[in-house]
């Protein structure tokens, strides 16, 4: 029997107070994702009836019990109806504990249709981190989540991609205290290890790093800072030795406009917000954010839950549509990669 060449995807609905039911109706209705994915949605009917009716439109909804049982040659949307969230009793736009508890209950459930080979990844609408800690799930963010699920061993991060670029970073949710300490030589190397596996994995075939400095000005030789001299550049020279076409490190206050400009493939920041300010600058309604290194595909929007403008029709579905894209790309070679295998 031929294998459908789409893959399977777990489309989750994100936090119910934020704008993500909204996003994930419009995407099923408007987005135009039938020749990229198969999209299966996992999640309370009732959450998406409510994104429908903040998003103004009708959806056409078939339940199943698992991924596995769904019909592909059925019109309706196909949804594994949890019944786990009942939106009524959560407040829109506030962050909400208990909601928080149930967002993380519902990832949890495609992880599992995941592990079990029922899905070929996870694309998952905004969701609030504080939210899902104080319900419970005590991790900083949701990329060491999965990790757990999946009892990951090995490196992983998240990237962003925009328009092509990939942006990557040695640190993460942390502190900027500790972020600075987390900053070694064994650090930038394994980032760069991961950021060069990850984008051949998605078909680039011989990725461009730029690494940008920590300090300003990259430390000015040494007058604001030493660790360009001592940390991240050997590590740039070792990981080049390894064949790992990276440079650097650039100022970070303009190493973003040569990778714009097409010099780059991808940036490795120090530290989140210095590659997060400039990417969302560059196109805050069309990031997306992957989990790599993990075993499963993880994407979503990089932008959050946009309280200020819940349930009032006007959220944007780009950067889900981008994210979709690009689970279903990186989904689609790992299948491929598995049949030659």
């Amino acid at each position: 029997m031929t294998r459908d060449p789409l893959p399977v995807l777990a489309l989750v609905p994100g936090d119910c107070t934020g704008i993500g039911p909204e996003q994930t109706a419009r995407l099923l209705v408007e987005g135009g994702m039938r020749e990229v994915a198969r999209l299966v949605v996992v999640g309370d009917a009732r959450v998406l009836e409510m994104g429908a009716g903040h998003a103004g439109v009708t959806l056409n909804v078939r339940r199943y019990a698992s991924p596995a049982a769904v019909d592909w040659s059925a019109p309706e949307i196909p949804l594994v109806d949890l019944g786990n969230i009942d939106p009524s009793g959560f407040e829109l736009g506030v962050a909400n504990p208990d909601s928080g508890r149930l967002t993380g209950d519902t990832l949890a459930r495609a992880i599992d249709f995941a592990k079990a080979g029922e899905v070929d990844g996870v694309c998952f609408a905004p969701l609030n981190k504080q939210a899902m800690f104080n319900g419970g799930w005590r991790f900083p963010d949701e990329h060491k989540m999965f990790a757990h699920l999946l009892d990951h061993k090995g490196p992983f991060s998240e990237m962003n991609v925009l328009e092509g670029q990939w942006m990557t970073r040695v640190t993460s949710h942390v502190s900027l205290r500790t972020a600075l300490d987390q900053v070694t030589f064994e650090s930038v190397c394994g980032a760069l290890r991961l950021a060069d596996e990850t984008m051949r994995k998605a078909g680039i075939e011989n990725p461009r790093i730029a690494v940008a400095a920590l300090n300003p000005h990259g430390g000015e030789g040494g007058l604001f800072g030493t660790e360009e001299i001592e940390i991240i550049r050997p590590a740039v020279e070792a990981m080049a030795k390894e064949g790992i076409d990276c440079s650097g490190p650039f100022p970070s206050d303009t190493v973003y406009l040569k990778a714009f400009a097409g010099a780059y493939d991808s940036v490795l920041a120090m530290y989140h917000d210095q590659g997060q300010i400039a990417t969302k600058l560059k196109g805050f309604n069309k990031g997306v954010t992957i989990t790599a290194g993990l075993e499963v595909v993880f994407t979503t929007p990089a932008h959050g839950t946009a309280f200020d403008i819940v349930g009032k029709g006007v959220a944007d579905i780009g950067a889900f549509q981008s994210a979709v894209r690009l689970a279903a790309r990186v989904a689609a070679r790992r299948i491929e990669a598995r049949a030659a295998a």
